[in-house]
């Protein structure tokens, strides 16, 4: 099989906006990434639609505006994706891989061979939140001058933008040896895979009572990070699937017994 070339790669290259505030900002994000070459913009329940100040900041980007699909949720969004990058300006209590942004874009233009990928950014004052970091596979961290660490929203997607232009340009292998997972390949699960295996998972370990009274969400925010790294494909994921399903029946069989002595 031929490998994709760069604008196919380029066109499985997804920048998403979630919960954008202004929406000048949604403009001046279209025209970064047109100047680089991407054209796959989507939004995530900004809080106002695009208006006149949009397309006067996109100066020339208003067909990446007027197809850019909105999602009520960035797990919609993200569904199809097989690799998913959070921009994040600080570390929070979700513990993702960090990347650095010439790492990240390598990485995400090697992953995007295999399908399609998303760079995530947040609200112009709050970032994302850890409930969106926690469906990232990685972060990625722009290293500005901690005395004036502030990036404008477009900045952000402009700088992002340009190391993907130059991953396409250049060669995305060399950079990708230096981090610590290996992007998903061809056939990787998709982020809707992985969110069902996730929600199978986090059932399965209350129905066996695997918490024991602990908070579960320590445990469930290790083992995404495990399985995560993992890079499962599809079939894994069936595989998976299909042990929890046994375990989930094991645990109901369990507990029909006990009633049935109880009742006895």
């Amino acid at each position: 099989m031929n490998a994709p070339s760069n604008s196919a790669i380029a066109d499985r290259l997804r920048i998403v906006l979630v919960g954008t505030q202004h929406p000048g900002n949604i403009g001046s994000a279209a025209r970064a990434m047109k100047t680089m070459g991407l054209s796959k913009l989507v939004l995530v329940a900004p809080e106002k639609a695009p208006d006149r100040d949009t397309h006067a900041m996109a100066a020339g980007a208003d067909d990446l505006v007027e197809a850019a699909p909105v999602f009520a949720s960035l797990a919609d969004a993200v569904a199809d994706c097989q690799w998913v990058l959070g921009a994040t300006a600080r570390s929070r209590r979700i513990q993702l891989e960090p990347l650095h942004p010439r790492d990240a874009a390598s990485r995400a233009v090697v992953a995007a061979a295999g399908g399609p990928v998303a760079l995530v950014f947040g609200r112009e004052r709050t970032g994302l939140d850890n409930e969106e970091l926690q469906l990232c596979h990685a972060a990625v961290h722009i290293p500005s001058d901690p005395a004036f660490s502030s990036l404008n929203l477009a900045a952000a997607v402009q700088v992002l933008s340009y190391e993907l232009r130059c991953a396409l340009l250049g060669d995305a292998e060399g950079a990708v040896e230096r981090v610590r997972t290996p992007p998903p390949g061809e056939g990787a699960a998709s982020h809707a895979e992985l969110e069902g295996f996730f929600g199978q998972l986090a059932e399965t370990l209350e129905q066996i009572d695997f918490h024991k009274g602990r908070a579960p969400e320590s445990a469930m925010r290790k083992l995404r990070r495990l399985y995560l790294r993992a890079n499962l494909d599809g079939a894994e994921i069936r595989l998976l699937r299909g042990v929890l399903a046994d375990a989930q029946r094991m645990a109901r069989l369990a507990g029909q017994a006990s009633d049935r002595e109880k009742i006895g």
